[in-house]
């Protein structure tokens, strides 16, 4: 390997430069030498045939670092240079090691080593690159290049430096296999990336020494050095003077270090703005480079998407923890410190410190005594043997001058200790991550906001109305949000009656959704009316021509009788329907006039009368499910009769049949999946049969209220009800009185419907609807409604086409028609 380094400007002198034998063993997890380099061979002994296969710590019998030889003295002073490699090769670190040791082998003379481990990480089962080189052979050189003997003021001492003799990874892959014969180019690769990732070892000499700066970056400051230098002489041993040229080399190295550390951390933080993922990278990218433990602790309204933090955070500020990263034994923190908790923090605590100051807090050694202060927030987990001894360094987590959380960063006690460097860079490293998690709780709250306006608008479907089930799915477009235009409905109507809707407002985004919104109120508001769904998209479109010139829709209303098993249709510029026959489960179109989108005007709607049977299904949906740009509609229409055809256990369970053929026909065919909102409305067509309905014309005579009490009375036996008899009566009574006082000339006409309930309803031609009033002691009327609203489960009245109905439900005391008893409640009714 080639070293080349040049000399500061400030002391001009001739560079040095010289190549040695570079040592090369892969071991791996077992801790077996699985590649054993000619440089090894030669290095330490045994041929490739023997090693490989053996113990890597057999084979190479290295002791501690040399702090018996004078000339290292300066070297080994240094704090933080990590474990030595027998600990590197019995896999206790998990983060790279440099170091200086001797070779101590029975039958051979001592041999001075310099040596680099890196851990790998990866599929493979190599575990530990290290690389080694002979130091008395590399000062041989370096005497040779710069004709100075070996008298102390020329050292070697091993580094990690951010060149090599390859230009980048690309080259650095190809040239790894070179000493490496037995390494494939993909394994090369994989390797070289993780070195790179921490700094590549390079063996370089000049007239300066070169001390460790990464991983651990434990290069003093300038004044401990000096203070160091001091104790030296002080203790009668001879000091070792290093040039101006040396502190100032340091120093940019380890400075520039950080910033191109903290550069990668910036290029690997926020790769999305998804919340749990930006926090999962914050954690994983400073360990282990910068720390062994990082603990990221959140805000509540952090976590749950809201606003921005109101105030200071207190003593009462519940944090909740959202990650941990350590290279730890898997599991040794899980049950000690698991994710998802949450707790406030004492004011003595650091942790109360960093969040209320806003700045870093720096613990150069756990004490046992805080240490313990710390277990006791953790109940009975005893945390003190994980925290112990450890060098601590707690950061906040700022956007806008407001804690959002922090970070507890832990080193190992043979790591080096955090200093006030750490602080900095730790400082600048959590304001660069506050801000990418700032970033992505905004994009969660908006998406909050989003998701909660469109559940808003979309309607609460009940799964059974009369005659019918219903099913429905919304999805919001992959691409273009989650707030749009698309909307589905069902609606009680008279006459056991149910309106089923689908509209589709052009466009995306918040206008959408308002103008959508709108919309939806008035159908319902226009159903309610019950009128004929020709007139409801005809008042509706010139409702969107007063609203605005850009308020476009398509829209789909049909009218569902069960009683008379028919759809009554009307269509305003909305992809056709699909009727599933349960007859033979033929699906087909339904041929309807297509009419022009609402909004447009002056285009006349027509509506379409269907016969159904009890069993069919109606699908209805809008264009996002069956369209996709640059290609016929008729494909997904033809996709969406095929997949809706298919047998299904449930309503639920077609729906989503029909969901996942779409989408997959849309990728099969390389069209890149949905981009546009989805909304299904699915309902079976069950009827109610005749024996079910009972229907009577009453005479506009107040005697008729008896008469229709008897009547009740004896269909309900009939229909083996009996239980609810009087309340029937009491209810029909009151209803039957108010409607034969205000008839004008039709008969007045009462009906019950046994579904899951029992309807009753009665019609007249008076077009003015009972309102629920507050009587007073010495009224005579006001009451019937009143009694109505106490004893129903639900009431309600609407206008006919040619008078109005009231009507109102009870619960039965059988459901269904297979003799389940169940005692039903009697809920409260509503106006």
């Amino acid at each position: 390997m080639d070293m080349d380094r040049g000399t500061p400007p400030a002391q001009p002198q001739q560079a040095v430069t010289g190549r040695i034998p570079l040592a090369v063993v892969v071991v791996d997890g077992a801790g077996l030498v699985s590649h054993w380099s000619t440089g090894a061979r030669r290095l330490f002994g045994p041929a490739r045939e023997e090693a490989v296969g053996c113990p890597a710590t057999d084979l190479m019998p290295v002791s501690g670092a040399l702090a018996d030889d004078a000339a290292y003295t300066a070297y080994e002073s240094y704090e933080g240079l990590g474990p030595g490699l027998d600990d590197s090769l019995n896999g206790l670190t998990a983060y790279p090691a440099a170091g200086r040791a001797s070779l101590s082998e029975p039958g051979r003379a001592p041999l001075d080593v310099l040596w680099w481990a890196y851990p790998l990480v990866g599929p493979g089962p190599e575990r530990l690159l290290v690389l080694a080189a002979d130091a008395a052979q590399l000062e041989r050189e370096h005497a040779d290049e710069s004709g100075q003997g070996e008298d102390g003021t020329e050292r070697i001492a091993p580094g990690f430096a951010l060149h090599t003799e390859f230009s980048g990874a690309e080259e650095l892959a190809g040239g790894l296999p070179e000493i490496l014969p037995s390494m494939s180019v993909g394994e090369s690769g994989r390797i070289v990336a993780q070195v790179l990732e921490l700094g590549y070892p390079v063996l370089e000499f000049s007239r300066h020494d070169r001390v460790p700066v990464t991983p651990d970056w434990g290069v003093p400051r300038r004044a401990e050095r000096g203070a160091r230098r001091r104790a030296t002489a002080a203790a009668g041993e001879r000091p070792v003077i290093a040039p101006p040229e040396e502190d100032l080399d340091l120093e940019y190295a380890a400075v520039r270090e950080r910033l191109e550390f903290l550069n990668e951390v910036s290029g690997r933080i926020g790769s999305s703005l998804d919340l749990s993922r930006t926090i999962l990278e914050v954690s994983a990218a400073v360990v282990p480079r910068f720390t062994d433990v990082a603990g990221t602790y959140l805000r509540e309204q952090v976590i749950a998407g809201e606003g921005f933090p109101d105030g200071p955070p207190d003593a009462t500020t519940m944090w909740y923890r959202v990650a941990v990263e350590h290279v730890d034994a898997p599991g040794r923190w899980d049950d000690v410190v698991p994710v998802g908790e949450s707790m406030p923090f004492p004011v003595q605590t650091p942790f109360f410190q960093c969040m209320t100051t806003g700045d870093p807090v720096l613990v150069p050694r756990i004490s046992e005594e805080m240490g313990t202060a710390i277990a006791s927030q953790f109940e009975k987990r005893d945390i003190r043997p994980l925290i112990n001894g450890r060098s601590m360094l707690v950061v906040p987590l700022k956007a806008r001058n407001v804690v959002l959380g922090f970070m507890i960063l832990l080193r190992h006690p043979g790591r080096a200790l955090f200093n006030d460097m750490d602080r900095v860079t730790g400082a600048e490293l959590a304001a660069r991550a506050g801000l990418v998690l700032d970033n992505a709780r905004m994009y969660t709250h908006q998406e909050t906001v989003a998701e909660t306006l469109q559940d808003s608008m979309l309607p609460k479907i009940a799964p059974r109305m009369a005659g019918c089930d219903t099913a429905t799915r919304y999805l919001p477009g992959t691409l273009l949000g989650r707030v749009g235009g698309d909307w589905f409905d069902s609606i009680k109507l008279p006459g056991s009656r149910t309106a089923l809707v689908v509209g589709d407002v052009m466009g995306h985004g918040l206008n959408s959704a308002a103008m959508m919104g709108q919309l939806r109120t008035a159908v319902q508001t226009m159903a309610a009316l019950d009128l004929p769904p020709e007139q409801l998209l005809r008042n509706l479109d010139d409702l969107a021509q007063r609203l605005g010139e850009h308020y476009l829709a398509t829209c789909l209303y049909a009218v569902y009788d069960p009683i008379r098993s028919e759809l009554l249709m009307a269509n305003a510029g909305h992809i056709p329907p699909v009727v599933v026959r349960a007859a033979d489960g033929h699906s087909d179109l339904l041929d309807l006039p297509t009419g022009a989108p609402i909004g447009v005007g002056g285009v006349p709607f027509e509506s379409v009368r269907i016969p159904v049977e009890p069993g069919d299904r109606l699908i209805m949906c809008t264009d996002g499910l069956v369209e996709v740009r640059g290609e016929d509609i008729g494909v997904g229409l033809a996709a969406l009769c095929e997949s809706a055809a298919h047998p299904a256990a449930s309503m639920d369970d077609a729906c989503d049949t029909i969901i996942r053929a779409l989408a997959a026909s849309s990728w099969k065919e390389g069209r890149g999946g949905r981009k546009d909102d989805v909304a299904l409305l699915m309902a079976r067509l069950n009827g109610i049969p005749e024996q079910d309905v009972a229907v009577w014309q009453l005479a506009r005579d107040p005697r008729e209220a008896g008469r229709a009490r008897r009547l009740v009375r004896g269909q309900l036996a009939v229909w083996g009800v009996e239980e609810v008899t009087d309340q029937v009566e009491l209810l029909v009574g009151e209803i039957v009185t108010n409607a034969v006082r205000h008839a004008r000339r039709r008969p007045v006409e009462l009906r019950l419907v046994r579904t899951d309930v029992l309807l009753c309803e009665v019609e007249d031609d008076s077009h003015t609807l009972p309102a629920l009033t507050s009587a007073g002691p010495d009224d005579e009327r006001g009451r019937g409604l009143a009694v109505v609203s106490a004893l129903a489960r639900e009431w309600g009245t609407s206008r006919t086409g040619d008078g109005k109905m009231v009507w109102f439900e009870v619960p039965l005391p059988y459901q269904g028609r297979g003799g389940r008893m169940r005692r039903a409640s009697r809920a409260p009714g509503r106006a």
